[in-house]
């Protein structure tokens, strides 16, 4: 669960990506250096890491949280797959 302020926040620095999104595609159209059009792509996605970082920590003091305090170990395993399954995917990617 994502309180208002967060998701207010995280939706403002979504809508900055989506700018910057656009921004590179005007690059590419526009037959922009390649090397200008690379560092915008590693801006845009390293603002993208900010906005999982947020949405991560928020999940682990939230659903992750209440699932330990319920005492509910299928809830609690439930839970760590999750974070083990998202770390695997970023190994791979």
């Amino acid at each position: 669960m994502i309180n208002e302020k967060l998701k207010a926040g995280t939706a403002s620095r979504l809508r900055r990506i989506e700018g910057q999104i656009r921004g590179i595609q005007r690059m590419v159209e526009e037959d922009r250096y390649c090397m200008d059009i690379l560092a915008q792509t590693r801006a845009a996605a390293s603002a993208l890491r900010s906005v999982e970082d947020i949405i991560l920590e928020n999940h682990m003091n939230t659903c992750v949280a209440h699932a330990f305090e319920s005492s509910d170990p299928s809830q609690q395993q439930e839970k760590i797959d999750e974070v083990l399954s998202l770390f695997s995917q970023y190994r791979k990617s």
